[in-house]
């Protein structure tokens, strides 16, 4: 089980997947309590409202903005079904090779929800997965992002492109504009780690590498901005070419 805390993912949660709800604590005085009890009465959930003191024991350092819930563990989609799904929904997959903040992995979680129309896969070695932290920080996302971990991403590259997937890449010099290129669909993108980039072995698979064009070079994205970007792009292109 786990702790879902802060009050959009909550609220979020109480909107999009109340059935993973177990138990909601709440902090006297919290603005959005009559909300709260409200859905959580139509869907059966207790409510449990603890005194401040109490709360802060609880919750120990996390910050909660007074309401904290515990949850079922984050399920992970199989990879075979992400991939099958994906394309009957005409979803973008994106893989992320070995990032490892996961106030990064939560960002863009937040910024795909908000985008709609993808899908995430994660290696298992190497890698942040989905934790409280990244919730937290995914504001929700989490609920409209349907997300795979894999043991060789290698392999689960070459699925996609089995499937028809062209594989582009993220890297932040020489490759073509992100602007300036047509991209085909499906598409899968590959965005590398914070300091590394895109390992060489992940990197002989790309079918293209794109690039945000910036004119001031010695400055860099942060990878979920970078990736958020890139998204952008590709959810605006995808709605021209339908």
């Amino acid at each position: 089980m786990m702790k879902l805390f802060g009050k959009n993912p909550v609220l979020e949660r109480l909107r999009s997947n109340p059935q993973s709800i177990h138990k909601i604590f709440l902090q006297p005085g919290l603005p959005e309590a009559a909300y709260i009890y409200k859905k959580a009465k139509q869907h059966g959930i207790p409510v449990f409202a603890v005194p401040g003191a109490r709360f802060a024991k609880i919750s120990r350092t996390r910050n909660t903005q007074g309401v904290l819930v515990d949850v079922d563990d984050f399920a992970y989609v199989p990879y075979g079904e992400l991939l099958e799904t994906a394309r009957e929904k005409k979803r973008t997959i994106v893989f992320l090779d070995s990032l490892n903040d996961p106030q990064n992995l939560g960002a863009i979680i937040r910024s795909l929800g908000c985008l709609a129309g993808f899908a995430v896969v994660l290696p298992t070695h190497d890698s942040v997965g989905v934790t409280e932290a990244v919730l937290r920080v995914a504001s929700g996302g989490d609920n409209y992002i349907p997300v795979a971990r894999v043991a060789n991403l290698n392999n689960a590259i070459k699925a996609a492109k089995e499937a028809g997937y062209t594989i582009a890449g993220a890297v932040v010099e020489g490759g073509q504009s992100l602007f300036e290129t047509s991209l085909p669909y499906p598409l899968g993108l590959v965005v590398g780690s914070e300091q590394k980039g895109i390992r060489d072995v992940i990197r002989k698979y790309l079918d293209l590498e794109l690039t945000v064009p910036m004119p001031i070079n010695t400055l860099s994205f942060n990878v979920a901005h970078a990736t958020t970007i890139f998204c952008y792009e590709i959810t605006k292109q995808k709605k021209v070419t339908r």
